[in-house]
């Protein structure tokens, strides 16, 4: 009977109207998260400011890699007991919004889930996923969600020449065994390739940094071929006046914040070579 009760406990909880796939603890953090909201008065308070709160109260999370890559099928996978750098700020993002628009029902947060990580905010197939970092910025950016501001503090044109993904199917569960995702794919990063994009070079964020507000996103650039953007976090100011990266590094680590500021940070981490950053809108 224990046994019973274990595995069921352990069983997805699946949504069938919004095909989102979670577990029991999963919907009791999000209403943890919301009753510190209500703690905190953050639906008073600016969103950059929520995010920050909110990415505060998930520090020594556990880091879990290919979170999203579960099933047999694209699915709404909703994990907030481990993350990753994206599910980290799209779960701050997608927590923050639903604070902001008071309806803080774990519904309500699914939805918002869903239409952060996916193509004009609708799930279809794997391909329909917003893979690439560079991809979500501008689909996001579109539907009014963020602001990329790095063009305004001083970016320059970063050459965003993105196939990774369509070259390396391999690599990914869903493409190495279906030739038209991987066609899909290829298309799209054909678009993505053929967009605008600003970055601010490694060597430049220092005389920038002091334009980043605290709960802005960063996203770093990196020189690995074929790819756009390696790694996120979000901006926080610390005692020392400077702005470090709260975020998930690693396999093996938790969410934390950097020892070092900014600028170094960014210098310290092998094939990061640059900066964007985004400001979270108001909903």
């Amino acid at each position: 009977m224990k046994k019973l009760t274990l595995l069921f406990a352990l069983i997805f909880i699946i949504n069938l109207s919004a095909q989102a796939v979670y577990t029991q603890k999963d919907v009791e953090v999000c209403n943890q998260k919301f009753e510190l909201a209500v703690s905190k008065s953050l639906a008073e308070k600016p969103i950059n400011e929520v995010i920050v709160e909110l990415g505060k109260s998930f520090l020594g999370t556990d880091y879990e890699a290919h979170t999203l890559e579960k099933g047999e099928k694209e699915e709404l996978i909703i994990n907030l007991t481990g993350l990753d750098c994206y599910t980290y700020m799209e779960s701050l993002i997608a927590l923050a919004r639903c604070i902001k628009s008071s309806d803080t029902s774990f519904e309500n947060y699914t939805k918002e889930i869903e239409s952060l990580r996916y193509r004009n905010g609708v799930m279809g197939d794997y391909p329909t996923r917003l893979h690439y970092a560079s991809d979500w910025l501008y689909d996001v950016a579109k539907r009014g969600f963020i602001k990329d501001i790095t063009k305004e503090i001083g970016g320059e044109v970063f050459e965003n020449n993105v196939n990774f993904m369509s070259t390396h199917p391999e690599s990914y569960k869903f493409l190495k065994d279906n030739g038209e995702f991987v066609k899909a794919i290829a298309e799209t990063e054909k678009e993505i390739s053929a967009r605008e994009y600003f970055y601010i070079p490694q060597d430049e964020i220092e005389s920038i940094e002091d334009k980043i507000q605290e709960g802005d996103l960063l996203m770093f650039t990196t020189s690995i071929k074929g790819l756009d953007i390696a790694h996120n976090g979000i901006a926080v100011k610390m005692d020392d006046g400077r702005i470090h990266v709260m975020h998930a590094p690693q396999v093996g680590t938790k969410v934390q914040i950097s020892d070092k500021p900014l600028p170094d940070y960014v210098k310290a981490v092998k094939k990061q070579n640059g900066l964007i950053v985004a400001r979270v809108l108001e909903p």
